[in-house]
């Protein structure tokens, strides 16, 4: 199993243990004629409800050699999807699901913080091995 097919799963299971409905799996983000879907291959975004909140998941892995790059990519994905939910499903929230080792690591170093926080990007880390998620940050 690849290790994106691996943090998929691990998501969805700590998704469902926090007591969310998965909803759609993969969300399909359709506006117009952009179909991320099917131009973006590897991002599987998820839908879950949970008391009458919706929110859209996108997964992001962080296996490159460049967590950087990384990094860029999921904060260039996570404005794209941003601007279309507003756009096509606005009663939904979007997160970043992530490893709580990317987290403690990547993350919660002042420059990543600074521009997480500035580009309003909201995200809960996931325990992969456990399936639980750890913490949600807004």
């Amino acid at each position: 199993m690849s290790a994106k097919d691996i943090y998929h799963a691990a998501v969805k299971s700590a998704l469902i243990k926090d007591n969310w409905t998965i909803s759609s799996n993969p969300y399909l983000i359709q506006c117009e004629d952009i179909d991320l879907a099917a131009d973006i291959a590897d991002a599987r975004p998820i839908a879950a409800e949970r008391e009458g909140q919706k929110i859209v998941v996108e997964i992001e892995c962080f296996v490159g050699r460049a967590l950087m790059l990384d990094f860029h990519q999921a904060v260039g994905r996570y404005k794209l999807y941003q601007m279309l939910l507003e756009k096509t499903a606005p009663e939904y929230e979007l997160y970043l699901a992530i490893d709580d080792i990317i987290y403690e690591n990547f993350f919660r170093r002042d420059g990543i913080d600074f521009l997480a926080r500035s580009n309003q990007i909201k995200f809960f880390a996931v325990n992969i091995d456990e399936g639980a998620i750890v913490q949600w940050i807004s």
